[in-house]
């Protein structure tokens, strides 16, 4: 390559380079690049260190070093007297490879996935936007007491370093204990330490439930329309998802006798997500009879009822359970921050150390230190009243969210739900496209999601939002409000008139 043009390449490459980072390690990222893609070939001349440095705007000094560890690495190569060529050891790049005339190749990409991975990128729906308005199940972080939470850790950091440095079985045993206690009497939950699992996440939670309990091919039946997450997690691990309708009592128990009878159903009967509806006491003893009855496994999700709206406890279905088929799962995402990632199984006596032993050896324990804060955290009462302080501000979101969208579209939307949780349902009540609302709501800096994404069955589908309110404040959540329903009101006069005239 002429060396006129070899300098006008890496010139414009590094042109193209942010202004304040185009340093040294930029320049060596950017003819790395260019060796790598075949755009400076094996045995082409680099152009002299001075004459570079002129053109790029750096000091020669900065060349020396970029040419010299390019050498160490293998990319260049002297060749007598002050020539520095590329490499002629390195393999020639493959035709296309060039970054500049040919984009990455994603159908390529995915092909190289497994089956599993292949599904798990298919029925990815989580969004990289996790804060603001209107993302639902986000806490607002900004009310928890981190300075309460930053001596609790500094205390177990320096008193019991050595100790909760090791794996622990299940967990650490003070916080089940205390979680235990906690379970009673807030979710009239009897249970002993040794049935609690302390996991990284609700999602490892029933990543472990699949594995221990499921194989391959199995039947899992799924709320419609319900979290997608856990969905994910169940069908990467080969389970046979069957989408079970949601209605005003809950989940829709099939017929008895129906085809391809479950091994794990998947319920949240405290606050259904995302509709909030909550599970009927005959359809919970529905429920619980059909599981006893095929053997089949209940995960309740109690993912949010501890932060409720209303002053009576709603008890756990595995509190209710005459059998021992029920798994409860909670966690503290939303009852502290999501960060945290600590999540706990409750297990039936007869599981509870087939379980320990699988988190041991699939997961192996560990956050021993943020788990001993925790249990101080609780056990000292802070937890109660942080609780006690954010369900008063969320409820006071909540009814700010409800007054700012039902007083402007009225009867364009219903909700359902609202008696707990981070979150409202609104359903349209004629059928707008809810996932172009969410992308052009998103262009806008709103996180707006899309109803008919919480649904797996398309004959049952709804279109309509799920608002979050509790991360924003109220004077946010007004004005945010406001700029939706703009949005909603011209999608609807749209339609209208885009509706053919019958004469």
């Amino acid at each position: 390559m002429d060396k006129s043009l070899c300098i006008e390449l890496i010139r414009d490459r590094f042109a193209s380079e942010p202004p304040g980072s185009r340093t040294q390690a930029a320049l060596h990222l950017v003819l790395r690049r260019l060796i790598l893609d075949g755009e400076l070939p094996a045995g082409s001349p680099l152009p002299p260190t001075r004459r570079l440095a002129s053109d790029l705007g750096l000091s020669r000094s900065t060349l020396v070093r970029v040419y010299e560890q390019l050498l160490v690495e293998g990319y260049l190569q002297s060749r007598g007297g002050s020539a520095t060529l590329v490499s002629e050891a390195l393999p020639a790049a493959a035709p296309g490879s060039a970054r500049r005339t040919h984009p990455p190749d994603r159908a390529a990409h995915a092909a190289s996935l497994s089956r599993r991975g292949s599904e798990i990128a298919q029925h990815a729906t989580s969004s990289r936007i996790q804060s603001g308005a209107f993302v639902p199940g986000a806490p607002d972080v900004g009310l928890f007491p981190f300075a309460t939470w930053r001596r609790l850790l500094a205390k177990n950091i320096r008193f019991e370093q050595r100790h909760l440095a090791r794996y622990s079985h299940g967990g650490y045993g003070p916080l089940k204990a205390v979680l235990a206690d906690y379970l009673r009497a807030s979710r009239r939950m009897s249970c002993s330490p040794r049935q609690i699992l302390i996991l990284n996440g609700s999602h490892q939670a029933i990543d472990l439930c699949a594995h221990m309990l499921c194989d391959n091919g199995d039947h899992a039946w799924m709320e419609d329309p319900g979290y997608w997450g856990a969905s994910n997690v169940l069908r990467a691990n080969g389970l046979q998802i069957a989408p079970i309708p949601v209605d005003d009592e809950g989940l829709s128990l099939p017929a008895p006798g129906s085809p391809s009878p479950p091994r794990l159903i998947f319920v949240s009967p405290s606050s259904q997500y995302p509709t909030g509806v909550v599970m009927s006491l005959s359809r919970r003893m529905q429920l619980l009879e059909l599981a006893e009855t095929n053997r089949a496994w209940v995960i309740e999700d109690d993912y949010d009822n501890e932060i409720r709206y209303h002053p009576y406890t709603i008890g756990s279905l595995f509190g209710q359970a005459r059998s021992q088929r029920v798994i409860y799962l909670g966690t503290f995402s939303k009852t502290m921050f999501p960060g945290l990632r600590l999540a706990y199984l409750v297990v039936p006596e007869q599981l509870a150390e087939a379980f320990a032993i699988g988190n041991a050896e699939l997961y192996r324990e560990g956050r021993m230190i943020e788990q001993a804060a925790l249990a101080e955290f609780i056990d000292a009462g802070h937890l109660g009243a942080h609780l006690k302080r954010v369900r008063s501000i969320y409820q006071d979101r909540r009814n700010v969210l409800r007054r700012a969208v039902e007083s402007r579209l009225g009867d364009l939307v219903s909700t359902s739900g609202g008696l707990a949780g981070l979150h409202l349902p609104y359903f349209f009540s004629q059928p707008l496209d809810d996932v172009a609302l969410s992308n052009e709501m998103l262009k806008a800096g709103l996180v707006v999601r899309p109803l008919s994404m919480y649904y797996a069955d398309p004959a049952c589908s709804r279109s309509g939002m799920v608002l979050g309110f509790a991360a924003i404040d109220a004077q946010t959540i007004e004005t945010a409000a406001a700029q939706l329903c703009r949005v909603v009101e011209r999608r609807c006069r749209r339609q209208q008139e885009d509706k053919p005239h019958v004469t």
